[in-house]
């Protein structure tokens, strides 16, 4: 056989054809994906003075960056907030794609989901001031505690902290939460349900031993969509959270387009997608764990 036919024949098998498919999203992805992080991990191990680059190998950077005490308390800080938001976040975001999923009309859930989306029409910047304009010592809430009689004078611990980073992107992000969960809840078969009270099992205990297990890859995807971002988002950090709601991402902004010392920022870029790489693989374990129940 020829290397014509031989090529022929590879063309037209089922591979082949696979292959050709994709190809166009596998170039996407190794261009936008690829490239940039091995263009980062390279730069970790590099050293800049001013505008040169030294593209000698040396583990400076991680040295400096696990040494200095403000990186890891960035680091620590980054991950509370990411969690707290996440938390924050599905604990919310459960209750209203069960609600949706369990009690409204099937001919009325595309609108209740096109509410839920209706966030996304304005941009993310104009809520986030909008959060600052709520939570400020002169704003909405404030205001209205006053105006309520509940407190004598504005509350200082909900802006320019922590507690407002969580806050305003635990509203940012719940639509990335409810509509996962609202898909897996979608999926469960409902005469499940019935055949569980059939057997002896009350509404919660059939929640919490047939729905919750069943909707755990939608609240794995939830946790997952939004814990990822938020520990990486450094404009809500800068806008409402003050000196003492800065991240870890905030300090690689700094390190890149400040301090012009882009190696010691991918240095900590590194190490935080390591770090949120490790506990994200951790949490997807533990979930197979309880999805398979005891031995």
């Amino acid at each position: 056989m020829t290397l014509k036919e031989r090529l022929g024949r590879l063309g037209r098998t089922e591979a082949a054809n696979g292959y050709l498919l994709v190809s166009p999203t596998a170039l996407y992805a190794l261009l936008l994906l690829a490239v940039p992080l091995a263009t980062i991990l390279a730069f970790s191990f590099w050293t800049q003075n001013y505008l040169d680059i030294d593209t000698t190998l040396t583990l400076k950077n991680y040295q400096e960056a696990f040494g200095e005490p403000l990186y890891r308390q960035l680091m620590l800080r980054s991950l509370m907030i990411s969690g707290a938001v996440t938390l924050a976040t599905v604990l919310t975001a459960f209750p209203i794609a069960y609600f949706v999923s369990f009690h409204v009309p099937q001919s009325r859930k595309s609108l209740w989901i096109f509410l839920i989306t209706i966030p996304f029409w304005t941009s993310y910047l104009i809520r986030v001031f909008l959060w600052k304009v709520i939570l400020g010592y002169n704003g909405v809430l404030n205001a209205t505690l006053q105006g309520a009689g509940l407190i004598d004078e504005p509350l200082t611990f909900i802006l320019y902290n922590a507690n407002a980073v969580v806050i305003t992107l635990a509203h940012a992000f719940a639509p990335f939460a409810i509509l996962p969960i609202f898909v897996a809840l979608e999926k469960i078969d409902r005469s499940l349900l019935e055949a569980s009270q059939d057997l002896g099992e009350n509404r919660l205990t059939t929640f919490l031993r047939v729905t919750l297990p069943l909707a755990m890859p939608g609240v794995v995807a939830a946790v997952l969509i939004v814990f990822i971002p938020t520990i990486g988002d450094y404009v809500t950090p800068r806008l409402v959270g003050g000196p003492n709601g800065l991240m870890i991402a905030n300090m690689i902004q700094t390190q890149f387009l400040k301090l012009n010392n882009a190696p010691l920022g991918a240095a900590l870029a590194v190490i935080a997608m390591l770090l949120v790489g490790a506990i994200s693989l951790i949490f997807v374990g533990l979930n197979r764990r309880f999805l398979r129940g005891p031995k």
